[in-house]
């Protein structure tokens, strides 16, 4: 058998979290933070500071951002993050300052081990360096640091580290030029 999902399960302590803080979270994410008028960063910011969120000054967030667990993410000063991103972290995602994540990408900390049968969270921190710019629909796998500067084209999978002051591109991305 691949996978027998009746003997999986949730690791302890694993959100990080009490399981009523997080669905208070979803709850406040779904209303208050996503039904939020776009041009009220400050607040999203407010609200992802009040769940534990380490967020720098005049960040933009887009209200149809989601975000799993608000405890687990920093984002440095300056930084934008764009419509329809999701911030699946598993795991801590660092953003750093002066960032732009592009509309509906997707940074992805965990996944399933695929090698045991129990279905076992697999989960690896992302690393987003300062001034990186990730395109529009890039998804950026578990475990995976962006350098300093590089540019990720759209619609790309980031399943490896990239360099610093690169422009990287594709299926899987690599490097396409220094930027």
């Amino acid at each position: 058998m691949y996978q027998d999902i009746k003997t999986f399960k949730i690791p302890k302590e694993f959100r990080g979290k009490s399981k009523f803080l997080v669905q208070f979270w979803w709850i406040i994410q779904r209303t208050l933070f996503s039904l939020s008028p776009q041009f009220m960063y400050g607040w999203r910011r407010l609200l992802l500071r009040l769940f534990g969120t380490k967020i720098g000054d005049n960040v933009l967030i887009r209200p149809t951002v989601k975000v799993l667990y608000p405890w687990k993410l920093t984002i440095g000063n300056w930084s934008w993050i764009g419509d329809g991103v999701t911030l699946y972290n598993m795991a801590n995602i660092n953003i750093g300052v002066n960032c732009v994540i592009s509309q509906k990408s997707y940074l992805c900390t965990g996944t399933h081990d695929h090698t045991k049968s129990t279905f076992d969270i697999y989960a690896k921190p992302i690393e987003i360096e300062d001034e990186v710019w990730i395109a529009s629909d890039v998804f950026v796998a578990p475990g995976v640091t962006i350098g300093y500067g590089t540019v990720v084209g759209f619609r790309s999978t980031v399943n490896k580290d990239l360099p610093s002051k690169m422009i990287c591109y594709g299926n899987p991305a690599r490097p396409i030029k220094s930027r």
